[in-house]
């Protein structure tokens, strides 16, 4: 078995050389919800876990954080008519106060992307991207759960940090492969 590791994460989109279908996804700043959404007749959040956790070594530095120690996380799969389409994992420093993120443990299936480009007082940050390989410990959770991705060479994610008051929280968002194939749904 590969040992986990960091994956390297870049500034600029044409680093992970995705197609433009997929370039479009990981680049586009607005709602990853809503784009869901419009190309599905029923859209989901499955909340897989929510509680505390070891930072992952590629993220601990992002939140400000000297190493890698406990933070608030969430794990979800953003579901198009059934099919996961995105694997989503956030972190929240744990000095992160109800007051920053009032919203975090009440989510349940609730989408946070919703929550957080509704609320006028959080900030987006830089979008940052990767190429993330079997061996990392986010594909390793995926392919637990969907086994079928175990062949998957490398899966195209990105992530970005969001502010509100003074605290952050830092949202990875991993693209499964069904989701280059989404196209728009006319809503009757």
């Amino acid at each position: 078995m590969q040992r986990p590791r960091a994956a390297r994460w870049v500034e600029h989109v044409n680093a992970v050389q995705a197609s433009a279908r997929m370039e479009d996804w990981l680049s586009n700043r607005d709602s990853l919800t809503a784009r869901l959404m419009a190309r599905c007749a029923q859209f989901r959040v499955q909340r897989l876990s929510q509680h505390k956790a070891i930072c992952l070594q590629d993220e601990y530095a992002a939140i400000g954080l000297p190493r890698s120690l406990k933070v608030h996380e969430r794990e979800v799969f953003l579901r198009c008519d059934g099919v996961a389409m995105v694997y989503g994992h956030t972190v929240v420093p744990q000095t992160a106060t109800a007051n920053e993120w009032p919203l975090f443990h009440a989510l349940g299936e609730k989408s946070l992307g919703s929550t957080l480009f509704n609320d006028p007082l959080v900030a987006r940050g830089e979008l940052s991207y990767a190429r993330l390989r079997q061996s990392h410990p986010l594909i390793r959770r995926i392919v637990a759960r969907q086994p079928e991705l175990a062949g998957v060479p490398g899966m195209l994610a990105r992530r970005s940090l969001f502010w509100r008051k003074s605290g952050c929280l830092l949202v990875t968002e991993v693209f499964l492969p069904g989701v280059e194939g989404l196209r728009i749904v006319e809503k009757h």
